[in-house]
């Protein structure tokens, strides 16, 4: 089985604008798909610098001189490259998704398919599961977590169905929190709101909206003049972010401007947004919510 299909590869590394003697960073490297097209146009100087907290994806490290996998998480972007003595480099590339392997890989919950304990951490040595977000949280905590990251109108009820429900027993696998919401899940959107509920729980799991403001935060710093980012986002909430950050330098509200209503931002955007041909999406279904955002470093 394949780890993972790289959604949007030629899109996303054309994106970069490679130098062949240029330092590049893959923050997302899961099954390397992104990396390997990085390295076939990098020449014999050129260097890439990946990072995934996941431990599975060192099963998939490339035996290339030019390229070091980090097995941290890309919140600590700027301290990683600093070690090994890097202050700036020419394109940082991101996909935010989850890996078709994570989401393959029963045992590691992120899956609606398969009846599995409540895990969903990325990096397994976190201390905080599903588990924990499902049965310790207190009800306001569950509700903010299911309206603000599932979007979901009924996270009211649903957070006071599972403080409920948790009294007589914990809600200790994907097939309990079905059980125990099954009366949100009507037959013709089971998956959407199933699929929306777990996106909320994962994204509060692995903290990924604070991860990516993190992220983004440290471009500026670590990008030389010209260097370029190239984001794929799938979700409205991590898009709007990217599209904000690149636009105004801020993740809300508008940038100061001067007496004659200009404003400076450290990135300009390069095209419009890019997202996946039918032929892809009919390849790889994973891809059909997949939105490609480019930028320059001025």
């Amino acid at each position: 089985m394949e780890y993972h299909n790289a959604v949007l590869l030629k899109e996303t590394v054309d994106g970069l604008s490679i130098k062949p003697d240029g330092i590049y960073v893959d923050v997302t490297f899961g099954g390397g798909g992104h990396s390997r097209a990085i390295l076939s146009r990098l020449g014999p100087n050129g260097k890439l610098y990946a990072f995934d907290q996941d431990k599975d994806a060192l099963a998939n490290t490339i035996e290339d001189d030019r390229f070091v996998l980090i097995n941290e998480n890309f919140r600590y972007i700027k301290r990683f490259l600093r070690f090994y003595g890097v202050k700036a480099v020419d394109g940082v590339l991101a996909d935010f998704g989850v890996s078709s392997h994570q989401f393959d890989v029963a045992e590691r919950g992120f899956s609606t398919r398969f009846e599995a304990k409540l895990d969903m951490r990325m990096n397994q040595d976190s201390k905080l599961s599903a588990f924990e977000v499902v049965n310790e949280y207190e009800e306001e905590q569950l509700r903010a977590v299911l309206l603000q990251y599932g979007e979901l109108r009924q996270a009211p009820a649903m957070a006071r169905v599972i403080v409920s429900e948790r009294k007589t027993q914990p809600i200790e696998t994907s097939e309990q929190l079905k059980e125990v919401l099954k009366r949100f899940l009507n037959h013709r959107k089971e998956n959407k709101v199933l699929a929306q509920i777990y996106q909320a729980i994962r994204i509060e799991v692995n903290q990924e909206i604070e991860v990516l403001k993190e992220l983004l935060l440290q471009i500026p710093e670590i990008l030389e003049v010209g260097g370029r980012l190239s984001f794929i986002s799938y979700h409205s909430l991590e898009d709007r972010l990217v599209k904000r950050f690149i636009r105004n330098g801020l993740f809300e509200g508008e940038p100061e401007r001067d007496v004659f209503g200009n404003f400076e931002v450290p990135l300009k955007k390069v095209g419009g947004l890019i997202v996946p041909s039918e032929s892809e999406i009919k390849m790889n279904n994973r891809a059909r919510s997949a939105k490609l955002r480019i930028a320059e470093k001025v």
